[in-house]
């Protein structure tokens, strides 16, 4: 179940993998590690946008869109749901167990790297 830390809701895996098998368009999950973490294993389908890039993109993201963030363990995640959520962003979400409590499909290589904010949306 989840809860909220910091005024940021925490998904636990099981609702995570629940998001994923519907296949909704929203929310939109998002892996903020780096490359490197994300070619070792990462959730099937899941993009990547490393964390240090999310600043110079901010503008970019739709403010009325749902989001959950993805890292190793949960922290940096954290971290870019407050930041969106200082950005105006209210519907912002962790996942909790990071990739650390990840218990379902994974995959490897560089799947779906995104580069600009737009492809999220198609």
């Amino acid at each position: 179940m989840s809860y909220e830390l910091d005024g940021i809701k925490q998904i636990p895996f099981n609702e995570l993998q629940e998001i994923i098998n519907e296949g909704k368009p929203e929310p939109i999950i998002i892996d903020v590690r780096e490359p490197e973490e994300y070619v070792e294993g990462h959730i099937t389908n899941i993009p990547l946008i490393p964390m240090h890039n999310l600043p110079a993109l901010i503008s970019e993201f739709e403010k009325d869109k749902e989001y959950i963030f993805v890292c190793r363990s949960g922290n940096r995640s954290q971290n870019v749901a407050l930041f969106f959520k200082d950005h105006g962003f209210e519907k912002v979400a962790n996942y909790a167990g990071g990739m650390l409590g990840w218990q379902g499909e994974i995959s490897t290589g560089l799947e779906r790297v995104i580069s600009e904010v737009k492809e999220l949306y198609k």
